[in-house]
């Protein structure tokens, strides 16, 4: 088929790489090239960087205005395909081409519909997770659904991780589609259950509370790194939680929530029930480094407790 794809981050390369070797690519959307990094260079999108590599024209849009859908109509499409792309398909673009516009959603939707699923799913706990292709619609993430892939994920894995694993099993689920699409025989069936809303999240969403069970402050962790960054106070301090994990071996150990007492390899905090070990750390305006090295380094006494 003759395709635009519209994507951005990395987790929608697998997808375009695939879909570049099956049919042919009119154009790729992604948005503008963004300030990266502390000195704020301007760096094309991860979906941009594959597109030139594969040799394919690439439209940069920050939104998809008149003039991008301008553009996109002298392509004449037979099918859109968009991937994270971070921006709303709405009419007359939406009807462009002839089959319209299809989505993958890294969620087992109606769960989740949003800017932020596998975050979300993450830090609600979910034991089900996975993707969608779905049709495009004016309504948020509503549309019918062609294809679902469940996926077991690792139980300490964080939304990056996540979203690799969806990204590539999310590339073989959009592939079988648009080959049904082209073929003919693909079909799309209502979304049925109960609809959760994932909302693009905040700074304030990383922020981690000791007085909640151990399990849901790890899974917060987990739903927030990379992205925004899980986060507390040491002393009125802000620190980055980088590498977390739930250590069996010191799940006997007594800790008032917050409450911090160091091993050779890790620091250990307090929760509602059992503590948390954290390994790696941020300190605020400093590099990365073991979270025993800085804990030696800021040890403020035996009271001292995280998210004071």
């Amino acid at each position: 088929m003759r395709l635009v794809f519209a994507g951005t981050p990395a987790a929608a390369v697998p997808t375009l790489r695939r879909l570049a070797s099956e049919h042919d690519i009119a154009a790729v959307i992604t948005r503008p090239d963004a300030p990266l990094g502390r000195k704020r260079v301007l760096t094309p999108s991860p979906v941009a960087q594959a597109a030139h590599e594969l040799g394919l024209p690439v439209i940069p849009a920050a939104r998809l205005d008149e003039e991008a859908t301008a553009r996109i109509s002298l392509l004449e499409p037979e099918l859109g395909v968009i991937v994270a792309y971070g921006g709303l398909v709405r009419e007359p673009l939406l009807s462009i081409p002839k089959a319209g516009w299809i989505n993958l959603h890294f969620s087992l939707l109606p769960r989740w519909r949003g800017a932020a699923p596998v975050q979300r799913a993450l830090m609600a706990g979910d034991d089900r997770i996975g993707a969608s292709v779905f049709q495009l619609v004016p309504a948020l993430d509503a549309g019918e659904v062609f294809g679902m892939r469940e996926v077991a994920v690792p139980g300490d894995a964080t939304a990056a991780t996540v979203l690799e694993i969806l990204a590539a099993d999310g590339a073989d689920l959009t592939s079988e589609v648009v080959a049904g699409i082209a073929a003919g025989t693909a079909r799309a069936v209502p979304q049925e259950g109960e609809v959760t809303l994932a909302p693009k999240l905040t700074w304030e969403d990383g922020a981690l509370d000791w007085t909640a069970p151990r399990a849901e402050v790890f899974a917060r962790y987990r739903g927030v790194t990379p992205e925004p960054g899980a986060h507390t106070t040491v002393v009125g301090q802000r620190l980055k939680i980088l590498e977390a994990n739930v250590d069996a071996e010191m799940a006997d150990v007594a800790l008032a929530p917050g409450e911090v007492a160091a091993t050779k390899h890790a620091v250990l905090i307090g929760t509602a029930d059992a503590p948390l070990a954290v390994t790696r750390v941020q300190p605020a305006g400093k590099g990365a480094m073991r979270a025993v090295d800085w804990w030696r380094g800021v040890h403020g006494g035996d009271g001292t407790r995280f998210g004071s």
